[in-house]
């Protein structure tokens, strides 16, 4: 900086005395330079505020900066967990990665879901059927005169029976086995879908499930098959069959659940 040159100058210009400059030396010409000097002195301060100012809208974007990543990399973290899970539920539906073939894998997507709604289409007109059955059984059991008690209580089980897979009142299996304290090592399947190989657990995150996870399906001391998580909600979580010990042994609703630590 120019600060000591001009304070040394400042300083030989007010050490001269009147008998030193001479007589012919004007003091207009050390006026002129002293303002000079001042103006100069001034100048300078003037431009080191400014400098102090950049500097100091310089730190604040650093900071501002510093902030923005900060938030970028929570952003980050939140998408990798995100795209973990994505990837672990493709894996437990037995879907490749899509980087190979995106087309292909949406083309089977798409026929997937128009296969569900025709399933789901065929399902609800076998539902009515059944409802309308059903209805119609409950009349004529009223008025029907029978003295073969046998038959009439076999009618009533397989009424009941009907209900229950059509999920009509008067089925509280379920209800119960939701209720029922869990653990990973001793967790019921409280609901079956065959037509999806999906089942239901009364086991959810409060009780540390996550997606991923493979159980074991037990019904007292036979090993029925695997399964492997989906989804994850509270208190429920849904899993997909992975694999079947018997083919005539389906998962069944009250079939005791075992995290497999061997995976």
């Amino acid at each position: 900086m120019r600060f000591p040159a001009i304070a040394g100058w400042l300083c030989a210009a007010l050490a001269l005395t009147p008998a030193a400059r001479g007589a012919d030396s004007s003091l207009s010409d050390l006026d002129i330079e002293f303002t000079e000097a001042k103006l100069t002195l001034q100048s300078v301060t003037e431009e080191n505020a400014a400098l102090r100012e950049k500097l100091r809208l310089s730190q604040e974007q650093v900071k501002s900066l510093t902030e923005s990543l900060a938030i970028a990399n929570s952003e980050a973290e939140v998408f990798k967990r995100e795209s973990g899970e994505l990837k672990l539920r493709m894996e437990a539906l037995g879907i490749e990665s899509a980087g190979a073939d995106k087309s292909k894998l949406e083309q089977r997507l798409l026929k997937a879901v128009s296969d569900l709604k025709i399933v789901q289409d065929e399902k609800d007109k076998l539902a009515d059927q059944l409802v309308r059955m059903s209805e119609a059984m409950l009349r004529f059991l009223k008025t029907a005169v029978s003295t073969d008690a046998q038959a009439r209580m076999a009618v009533e089980t397989e009424m009941r029976a009907a209900n229950e897979a059509l999920g009509l009142p008067g089925s509280q299996q379920a209800v119960e086995a939701q209720a029922e304290p869990a653990t990973l090592t001793d967790g019921m399947v409280i609901s079956v879908k065959e037509e999806y190989a999906l089942v239901v657990a009364n086991l959810g995150s409060r009780h540390g499930v996550k997606i991923g996870m493979p159980f074991q399906v037990w019904r007292d001391d036979n090993l029925v098959g695997h399964v492997r998580v989906v989804d994850v909600r509270e208190k429920i979580a849904g899993a997909v069959i992975q694999d079947l010990s018997s083919n005539k042994d389906k998962v069944k609703v009250g079939d005791r659940l075992r995290v497999d630590a061997q995976q």
